[in-house]
């Protein structure tokens, strides 16, 4: 991910290459600007003059703002829905403790780029509901990696390399929760915790040791 730019800067966002296409021009600025300012300022306007291009263009290959967010999220932050889908489709020979060393760092990594853009929604009620209105036709949200963790963690369940009275949907909540809430405390104290890879290995194998056989 590119350096993020302060609030100053704004105005000065540009695009990678002039020569890019359209439509990465637009990621590239929406991604600047959602990662600086926020996603509630980060305007269509000012990601379309960002990007050097009409907000009429923007509109042309994104419905909505809420459209372009989530094409960040999926397009250019740390990839988690794939992996948590790929794992849930087929877990393969992995084992249980990599799997979940691979899916605890993945995370991290996401909340650690994504909380600066959604933080500021949260400061303004009815846009966080338009917002929300506005996703959930695109069966997207922060709900969604919960769900398919805990998916993939009743696969394992079934072919029995976790407890059998496990509880998929909480063991989910704990990873999730606590990577999200290592994201919250970089950004708010502004230091940087211990690495990912660190933190991955040791949240995993926590968990395992409460839900393993």
């Amino acid at each position: 991910m590119r350096q993020a730019l302060t609030p100053t800067d704004r105005t000065n966002v540009t695009p990678s290459s002039p020569a890019a296409p359209t439509r990465t021009r637009i990621l590239d600025a929406a991604e600047e600007l959602m990662g600086s300012i926020g996603l509630v300022r980060a305007t269509t306007k000012e990601i379309a003059r960002a990007a050097g291009c009409s907000e009429a263009a923007l509109y042309k290959h994104f419905s909505s703002k809420e459209e372009l967010f989530v094409a960040v999220l999926q397009e250019r932050l740390p990839a988690l829905g794939p992996l948590l889908r790929d794992l849930m489709a087929d877990p393969g020979d992995r084992g249980i403790e990599e799997c979940l060393t691979e899916i605890a760092r993945s995370a991290a990594l996401f909340y650690d780029a994504s909380t600066p853009i959604g933080a500021s929604l949260f400061a303004d009620p009815a846009l966080l509901r338009r917002h929300r209105d506005g996703l959930r036709p695109m069966g997207a949200g922060p709900h969604q990696p919960l769900r398919e963790l805990a998916a993939y963690l009743r696969t394992e369940r079934a072919h029995g390399r976790i407890h059998p009275d496990a509880n998929p949907d909480a063991a989910a909540a704990l990873l999730l929760g606590a990577c999200f809430q290592r994201a919250f405390l970089r950004h708010f104290l502004g230091e940087a915790p211990e690495p990912a890879d660190a933190f991955a290995t040791a949240l995993a194998r926590t968990l395992l040791a409460g839900i393993g056989r």
